[in-house]
């Protein structure tokens, strides 16, 4: 039975005054705008998830809407279930809050129920990291391909190329187990094809497949696309201005019925251009949106009408910031300010002065150390705790100096971004023991099937192989069609089977943890790590099962296997353990969407941070994007921001010198310590300078061009939302940016 205080937690429902009271008056304006297309410019710490939240409560509670037609997607799964509780202590426990989501854990939702239509089952198995680099290690074997040819990082990227283009869906939605209509032209279009070849089979959908096989279905299927349009009366999007043109175009279609999109961004804080995130997007919010509407042209979904615009637009900022302090924030602001392609705004607080913000530049790395490591004691011998702290850097190497420090200065640390709990080998190993039973895949069976060891050697796994492709089955059920043979005389394959199958029996009825449980004993699992001494590994193991009891608990509706092996596959990342005091040490990227008592900001060096290889690369938009970062790395502090640098010579032995992003904060707003020598300043004068880019002439469609790399090609789309240009090589068809250097026209 739940006890009382569970019970009423559970049970307790937020009335809308109540919800309403804790909103100023620009987050009222955000909840209350529900029709049309709003874009909220959301600065950060101005409680945009709460206005979120409130506005989601405010359509079921106020406005009657149910839930099943409210589409509100976040990009990671961190913020998905942080909202999700949210909204379960304001409505109540009985929510359903399954629309609540990543996209691509969406678009999983949508294919799960019609994906038949493309000819893949609906219990198609989502493959992360390590199945891809499965698959090709089986295609390199098979095509006798060595690593220095092609390592398996580089075929990765190459797939993406080819996905990103999406062109590949017809020729993989085709009946059978074969991709059809395709002849490659060189061995790494051979490679690409057969690693195709080979998902389809598993029937596999890896992270680039999500989108496209949802928008492929969309396109075939009218119908489809037309369910889901009638059904999502609300789409809301959270940080809108890390979207990508893909997911803009397929977010913009969903909402043609309709017509009602809420986004929240803030252009401040986009930090993964690098990735293929557009800010632009949210920047000319009404134009593309418009731009959409008014076209009498192909649409994104070929034989799709184009509704009439008839939705208003509104644009509201929320610039009240309920995390920083006014020093912080003026720091902050005045860093901010010296971009140029930025929606305009200043943020302010209400909460009490502060600390100043301060710049210490040390006379080298042990110099730079032993300051943040007093720092942080200071605050300890305040009264503070070491979990209230952070250090913060740009690329990960940098944490090697600031390791060997704390071990130094006695700092009890936690390195966050490190090898993914879910990367870990024991990990690995009882997920896929988990897949098995769900799915019955070949790649969960050929990663457990001998672990522990059951004398199932390479004669055995060929024989399996074998008759699996005579037989166009799975190897699992191949090994259970063919369990009597005298093969496995002497071996645990009978026992294996057993085991699986009375997994799959239990499962019906039980829950994930308990199933875990008896898995690893039945297995011997458990016994195996034991034996093995590395308790670490039985640690993570029972982390992970600590898990389960956790999300099962929150998760807002009966976790089955199926749920929770999704939401692993599509979310690779796991909370680490807070209970511990102890510094954070993570890079800028992962600290997004955080808050901290303390803030300090390591390595603050030119050609670090700003990043030099990214300079090198895309130059003034670079320039922003990483001036974007250290703006997000120095809203996380609430109360304290210490950006810190120090001489010495970098990895690449250059001398190194303070970032010019310290500079552009004015003094009025920084308090400088440790004295910088004119030579160091005249050295970092020299380093800041960036040629400004000239004027790019963009070549239209048609045109014949050279890539140093690709070799010749034509030129087939551009699209200037994306600043890219679409060519068709001998190598095949790869999206080449404007500003790259190394393409020519050819006259």
């Amino acid at each position: 039975m739940l006890s009382n205080q569970l019970y009423l937690e559970r049970n307790y429902k937020m009335g809308i005054d109540e919800i309403l009271s804790n909103l100023n008056e620009q987050q009222k304006q955000a909840v209350f705008t529900t029709e049309g297309f709003v874009r909220v410019i959301a600065g950060a710490g101005s409680g945009k998830t709460r206005a979120l939240t409130a506005r989601y409560a405010y359509l079921v509670e106020e406005l009657g809407v149910s839930p099943a037609n409210i589409l509100c997607i976040t990009f990671t799964n961190k913020a998905a279930r942080e909202m999700k509780i949210r909204l379960r202590r304001m409505l109540g426990d009985g929510i359903d809050t399954s629309f609540v989501s990543t996209l691509h854990s969406f678009c999983t939702r949508v294919l799960r129920e019609d994906i038949g239509r493309l000819f893949y089952p609906e219990s198609f198995v989502v493959l992360d990291n390590t199945d891809q680099k499965n698959i090709l290690e089986e295609v390199y074997e098979e095509l006798d391909i060595k690593m220095d040819t092609a390592t398996f990082e580089f075929m990765i990227d190459q797939i993406r190329y080819e996905k990103n283009l999406g062109t590949y869906m017809d020729y993989v939605c085709v009946p059978g187990n074969e991709i059809g209509g395709v002849e490659p032209k060189d061995l790494q279009q051979k490679v690409i094809f057969r690693y195709m070849e080979k998902q389809k089979k598993y029937f596999g959908l890896d992270f680039f497949d999500l989108i496209n096989f949802t928008i492929y279905l969309f396109k075939k299927h009218e119908d489809i696309l037309q369910k889901w349009q009638n059904r999502l009366y609300y789409v809301m999007v959270d940080e809108f201005q890390d979207i990508t043109a893909k997911e803009f175009k397929f977010i913009r279609t969903l909402t043609d019925l309709h017509q009602n999109l809420f986004t929240v961004g803030d252009p401040d804080q986009n930090i993964y251009e690098w990735r293929g995130s557009r800010m632009e997007v949210l920047l000319d919010f009404e134009k593309n949106l418009r731009s959409y509407y008014d076209d009498d042209g192909t649409t994104y979904f070929p034989g799709h009408p184009i509704p009439k615009l008839k939705a208003d637009f509104k644009t509201i900022f929320l610039n009240q910031n309920y995390r920083s302090t006014p020093e912080i924030l003026a720091a902050s602001n005045d860093l901010i300010s010296k971009n140029h392609n930025r929606i305009e705004k200043e943020l302010y607080t209400q909460n009490g002065s502060g600390a100043a913000v301060e710049h210490y530049h040390g006379k080298n790395d042990a110099d730079e150390i032993g300051y943040i490591a007093g720092k942080i004691k200071d605050h300890i011998e305040s009264g503070g705790k070491y979990s209230d702290c952070v250090v913060l850097y740009r690329s990960a190497y940098i944490s090697r100096f600031i390791e060997q420090g704390f071990l130094k200065h006695n700092i009890p640390y936690t390195v966050y971004g490190g090898v993914g709990f879910y990367e870990r080998r024991e990990i690995k190993d009882v997920l896929c023991y988990l897949r098995l039973v769900e799915h019955g895949d070949d790649l969960s069976f050929k990663r457990v099937v001998n672990v522990p060891r059951r004398k199932m050697g390479k004669n055995k796994l060929a024989f399996i192989r074998a008759q699996a492709e005579a037989d166009n089955a799975a190897l699992y059920d191949t090994l259970k069609k063919h369990i009597d043979n005298p093969i496995f005389k002497g071996s645990g394959a009978k026992e294996f089977v057993r085991i699986i199958e009375s997994m799959k029996e239990y499962a019906e009825n039980a829950q994930v943890s308990e199933l875990l449980q008896k898995l690893l004993m039945e297995t011997g699992y458990e016994q195996y790590i034991r034996e093995s001494g590395e308790m670490d590994r039985l640690d993570n193991v029972s982390e992970l099962a600590r898990s389960i009891v956790t999300l099962e608990t929150e998760y807002g509706e009966p976790l089955t296997l199926s749920a929770f092996l999704q939401d692993v596959s599509l979310h690779r990342d796991i909370e680490k353990d807070d209970s511990k005091d102890c510094v954070k040490i993570m890079t800028s990227h992962i600290a997004k969407g955080l808050e901290f008592h303390t803030v300090i900001i390591a390595g603050l060096s030119e050609k670090i941070f700003p990043s030099a290889r990214a300079l090198e690369e895309r130059r003034e938009d670079a320039l922003e994007e990483e001036r974007r970062l250290c703006y997000v790395a120095m809203t996380r502090a609430k109360k304290n921001l210490y950006m810190t640098e120090s001489e010495g010579f970098g990895f690449r032995g250059y001398i190194k010198t303070p970032s010019r992003f310290l500079f552009d904060i004015d003094n009025k707003y920084i308090t400088r310590i440790g004295h910088i020598s004119h030579d160091i300043m005249e050295e970092q004068a020299l380093q800041t300078v960036i040629r400004k880019p000239s004027v790019i002439q963009i070549l239209p469609v048609g045109t014949n061009v050279k890539h140093k790399a690709f070799g010749e090609g034509v030129i087939e789309e551009v699209d200037e939302l994306t600043r890219t240009y679409i060519i068709r090589f001998l190598t095949g068809t790869k999206p080449i940016r404007f500003e790259y250097q190394g393409l020519s026209q050819v006259f």
